[in-house]
């Protein structure tokens, strides 16, 4: 049976890797973005451009798009990557981060749930940098709290979503060479998303809720 799957952040990067990989597949993919790519347009999938994640009209306006559509997979991957430290501390990127990172993959999720049905997986793209346990050098306030708060949420979602079947991870691709970090990353994001999509399938209502690495090992929180 063709599963319908949509990624956010879709236009390049790890989304663009899961797009390629899920539509190699067979699934039906619905690709979210700000600003499409010419490779995500080579791509045979439904390509829904123009959406801020972080703005409740965008979202709105996605809802319209994806209509009474089931949807057996969402995943939640756009996010940004600034900095901040004690010595160089912008409070409005800490803010934009928490609005990209957090609220966005809450909003999505919720304005998106009469879609899913018992069945459906809700992934949120997440980093380890959220652990409070494995912090430990600091800084990066805005991206470290945003990933902690997507974790708190994701969490939640789990808790809530459980009795009507649908399960919840918060997954951590690793560190990939993507444009958000300079491209100094340590895995491709296709290398990425042959882990996270392992880990995709293996959720179950058992493992509900877990935050995993990419390559299986569990994360603390």
């Amino acid at each position: 049976m063709t599963r319908h799957i949509i990624v956010t952040g879709a236009n390049r990067g790890i989304g663009l890797s899961f797009v390629k990989h899920f539509c190699a597949s067979g699934d039906q993919v619905t690709a979210v973005c700000r600003h499409s790519s010419d490779e995500l347009d080579s791509l045979p999938c439904t390509v829904i451009d123009n959406i801020d994640v972080s703005s409740e009209a965008s979202i709105k306006h996605l809802k319209d798009q994806v209509g009474s559509q089931q949807i057996d997979i969402l995943i939640n991957n756009a996010g940004i990557f600034l900095s901040e430290t004690l010595d160089q501390m912008d409070f409005d990127t800490v803010i934009q981060q928490f609005e990209v990172n957090a609220l966005a993959p809450l909003r999505v999720t919720h304005t998106l749930l009469n879609n899913l049905v018992s069945g459906s997986k809700v992934i949120n793209i997440t980093s380890r940098m959220g652990s409070m346990e494995d912090n430990g050098s600091g800084g990066y306030y805005g991206y470290r709290a945003s990933k902690a708060a997507l974790n708190a949420f994701g969490k939640s979602l789990a808790m809530d979503l459980k009795s009507s079947g649908i399960m919840v991870a918060q997954l951590h691709p690793g560190l990939v060479s993507t444009r958000m970090i300079g491209f100094n990353g340590d895995v491709t994001p296709d290398q990425a998303v042959v882990g996270l999509t392992q880990r995709i399938e293996e959720l179950n209502l058992e493992n509900n809720g877990s935050f995993w690495h990419a390559n299986g090992e569990p994360l603390p929180w």
